[in-house]
């Protein structure tokens, strides 16, 4: 397997139908048409250069890492990890995976599979005892693809606080 070097200094894994990687400064444009089609309700993306200083934060902050599957010089899939140091556990850190998407043109075909199971992946290597993952979805199908990616629902429950609530 042919390996390439992501924009977080790690290997990406090539295979026949793209490439996985850590994303780079110039994946910007291809992350943001994903953004756009995981939630498309969701407010404007900052303007310039408030966007890009934003996106470089992200890409340069240690910990966390924001993987795309590159096929035919477009982004067809993203996931984000963030991995957080921790205390207890014996001093193993755990992850949260959030933003998956894939793009609606490439559904089907194993790329948001490949993208979670390279941040999994990561995770572990990382010493991560566990990795996070809510989806506000309802549908069975999307529960199944976590599933089969090694993901339990029920284990735990779930809470989000958003601005404003408890007041």
């Amino acid at each position: 397997m042919e390996m390439r070097q992501g924009g977080d200094g790690r290997a990406g894994s090539a295979m026949p139908d793209g490439i996985v990687r850590g994303a780079q400064a110039g994946d910007l444009p291809g992350v943001l048409e994903l953004y756009r089609a995981l939630h498309p309700e969701d407010a404007p993306f900052p303007p310039e250069p408030e966007l890009s200083a934003l996106w470089k934060r992200m890409i340069e902050q240690p910990g966390h890492h924001l993987f795309v599957l590159e096929r035919d010089a477009a982004l067809a899939a993203c996931c984000s990890l963030i991995v957080i140091p921790n205390l207890t556990r014996g001093g193993r850190p755990y992850a949260l995976l959030e933003n998956v998407v894939t793009h609606r043109e490439h559904r089907r075909r194993g790329f948001g599979a490949r993208v979670v199971r390279h941040a999994l992946a990561e995770a572990w290597e990382a010493g991560c005892y566990k990795v996070m993952l809510m989806t506000g979805s309802r549908e069975p199908e999307v529960h199944r693809f976590y599933e089969a990616c090694g993901f339990r629902a029920g284990e735990k429950t779930g809470f989000l606080a958003r601005p404003g609530a408890g007041r």
